[in-house]
C-alpha cells in the first residue's frame, strides 16, 4: 500500500487496518464485480435517451464547453483515475477555486458551499437530483468506481488526508454510499463522514450494498444534493 507506510502509522490507525483486512474477502469483491457490470449496462441502457436530452440541454444553456467532463480522483489504494460527469459548471471553474476558498462551508479538505458561482443554472438543477453522476457509470464499467463505496476526492483533499483518513482508500470508491443518502450530508462534518466510510467498508455485505441502493433513489428525489 504505497499511500499508507504501514511502519509509520499511529496505533488507532494500525488497528483499525488490521480489523478491516481480517475481515475482507475475496468471494465478495468478484460477486460485486459481476453485480456492478450487469446493474450499469441496465441503467445505461435504460437511461440513455435521457442522458442525449440532459447533453443537449447543458449545451443549450452555456456552450462554452461541451455537454460532458472528467476529472482526475483518487481511487483504490490511492490510484488516480478519470471521473466522468456530465458538465455542470462553467468552463474555467478549476481556476476560480482558489479565490473561493475562503468561502468553503465543509470543514476539512472537501470543498462546497450552497451559492457556488462556478454553477451553471442547467447544473445546479443536475447536482440536486444527482443526476450529473449518471456518466459514472461507465466507470463502474471499466472498474474503476462500484456501484457503493466510499465517493472519491480530489489528489488535492487527500494531500491533506491523515493515514487514519487514508482507509476510506482501502477499496474502489462508489456512485453511492452511506453519507450519499444520509440527510443534509452537506452539513456532516469531514471526520463523521470518515467514520461513516471506514464502517462501511468494515461492515460491508450485499445487504447493506442493497438497502444503500435502494435508498439512493429517494435521496434523489428529495433533491438534496448540492
Amino acid at each position: 500500500m504505497p499511500y499508507i507506510d504501514t511502519n509509520k502509522v499511529d496505533e488507532k490507525t494500525r488497528k483499525k487496518l488490521e480489523e478491516i483486512i481480517e475481515k475482507s474477502y475475496a468471494s465478495y469483491w468478484k460477486k460485486k464485480r459481476l453485480f456492478d457490470i450487469f446493474f450499469a449496462s441496465l441503467i445505461l441502457l435504460f437511461f440513455l435517451p435521457l442522458m442525449f436530452i440532459i447533453a443537449l440541454v447543458i449545451v443549450i444553456d452555456d456552450h462554452s464547453a461541451g455537454p460532458f467532463y472528467k476529472q482526475v480522483r483518487v481511487g483504490r489504494h490511492g490510484e488516480e483515475f478519470y471521473m466522468y460527469k456530465f458538465r455542470t459548471m462553467r468552463a474555467n471553474a478549476d481556476k476560480m477555486i482558489e479565490e473561493l476558498a475562503k468561502q468553503n462551508e465543509m470543514d476539512g479538505p472537501v470543498f462546497k458551499m450552497k451559492e457556488d458561482p462556478r454553477i451553471t443554472r442547467v447544473g445546479k438543477f443536475l447536482r440536486k437530483v444527482s443526476l450529473d453522476e449518471l456518466m459514472q457509470f461507465f466507470n463502474v464499467l471499466k472498474g474503476d468506481m462500484t456501484l457503493v463505496g466510499p465517493r472519491p476526492p480530489l489528489p488535492r483533499e487527500v494531500q491533506y488526508y491523515t493515514d487514519y483518513q487514508k482507509l476510506r482508500l482501502l477499496v474502489t470508491p462508489g456512485i453511492t454510499c452511506t453519507w450519499q443518502i444520509s440527510k443534509n450530508r452537506n452539513d456532516i462534518p469531514f471526520e463523521e463522514w470518515v467514520e461513516m466510510d471506514i464502517e462501511y467498508i468494515q461492515t460491508r455485505t450485499y445487504a447493506n450494498d442493497l438497502k444503500i441502493m435502494l435508498k439512493t433513489p429517494i435521496v434523489m428525489l428529495t433533491a438534496t444534493g448540492r
